[in-house]
């Protein structure tokens, strides 16, 4: 206990730290520092709060015994008894939420996501696949009152995708949407399928939480940038000016395209948008491997080799394998409804930090 009330001091000395800068004129004007500022203040305010409540308990707690010890009169002993025994729980109680809540956040949670699926293996039944993933994608941004917007595609003449990439845009979405990233499996008859025969596909889906230039600056010297004719399903041009942008990053050899918008200006913003969080990722990624951080947990690592889940459309049937998690609701997730599942891969990536703290 010792150890949680040194932090919440700690978070309470910066909450108001905090609180005093917002009102700075300065730091006002500056609109990222006020939004990431904003964004810490509400996240300590939840821990203040709560550790209030928890000070208070251990308050009545210590009155309690002292009165139960102190009191010459039974009844007055036995009323403090009660109130122990009503409090002791509730102190319980408190220190796990707290201990939760002193796990510290990965600074990316808050950001938006780029996310980026790909049919796999499996051919046209694989695009399509892809294509059920983005729309289930989008329908959940939707619930959750997030944008989303489309950063390049190669859509298939069955409707499915090749290639999406698209962003969303909201507090929150990357820490939601991080779970997802790796290879899902589906199992059902294709619409290809003439015998009714059940077929494996599968599509990846990598999610990067967007870079901001305050992130990282990337030097235009470094950048090949090319334009060409956008194409749509089949081939077909879709109109007939260089309006799409491939944009080449020379010291990484990433290449990111983007064509969706008919203006080339706004094809290479989007296109350096992804480029910028592909890069940050990489960094990311490569300072990770030289720390030699252990992975334990595939909840956490949110490794793109492994197969995270299976969609088993003939028994509407999900299963989440690196949780155990099984639903029978498929249609219900498809439409959106992902919220169960995304809250179990949180309360398993956060068991498994508590567990590392301990």
């Amino acid at each position: 206990m010792i150890e949680i009330d040194r932090k919440l001091a700690h978070m309470a000395v910066r909450h108001r730290e905090i609180e005093a800068l917002l009102a700075d004129p300065a730091v006002i004007a500056d609109q990222l520092k006020y939004r990431d500022l904003s964004r810490e203040y509400r996240s300590l305010a939840a821990v203040v709060a709560k550790g209030g409540e928890y000070r208070e308990v251990i308050k009545r707690i210590d009155g309690s015994r002292s009165l139960a010890a102190e009191a010459g009169d039974p009844e007055l002993a036995e009323l403090a008894a009660a109130e122990l025994a009503e409090l002791e729980p509730r102190r319980t109680a408190l220190a796990e939420e707290l201990k939760t809540l002193l796990v510290p956040r990965d600074p990316n949670d808050f950001k938006n996501a780029i996310i980026e699926i790909r049919g796999g293996t499996g051919g046209e039944e694989a695009a399509l696949f892809a294509g059920d993933l983005f729309r289930m994608y989008v329908r959940y941004a939707e619930r959750k009152g997030w944008q989303v917007d489309i950063m390049d595609s190669s859509p298939t003449q069955l409707g499915g995708y090749k290639e999406v990439v698209f962003a969303v845009q909201g507090e929150g979405a990357f820490g939601s949407f991080k779970y997802e990233s790796g290879v899902h499996r589906v199992q059902r008859v294709p619409r290809t399928e003439a015998s009714g025969r059940i077929h494996t596909s599968a599509a990846t889906v990598a999610v990067l939480p967007e870079a901001e230039e305050i992130d990282l600056v990337i030097d235009p010297k470094d950048v090949r940038v090319d334009t060409f004719c956008s194409s749509g399903a089949g081939g077909q041009s879709v109109n007939t000016t260089y309006s799409a942008v491939r944009l080449t990053h020379i010291p990484s050899g990433l290449v990111v395209s983007c064509q969706d918008e008919r203006s080339q200006i706004k094809n290479r913003a989007k296109a350096m948008t992804v480029l910028r969080s592909r890069l940050l990722e990489k960094m990311q990624s490569e300072q990770d491997a030289k720390l030699a951080k252990d992975r334990k947990s595939q909840v956490k690592s949110g490794d793109r080799s492994e197969k995270i889940r299976t969609y088993n459309f003939p028994q509407n049937r999900l299963n989440d394998h690196r949780i155990g998690l099984t639903l029978h609701s498929l249609d219900r997730v498809l439409e959106g409804g992902l919220d169960e599942v995304i809250g179990a891969l949180a309360a398993a990536e956060m068991a498994e930090k508590l567990r590392e703290e301990a």
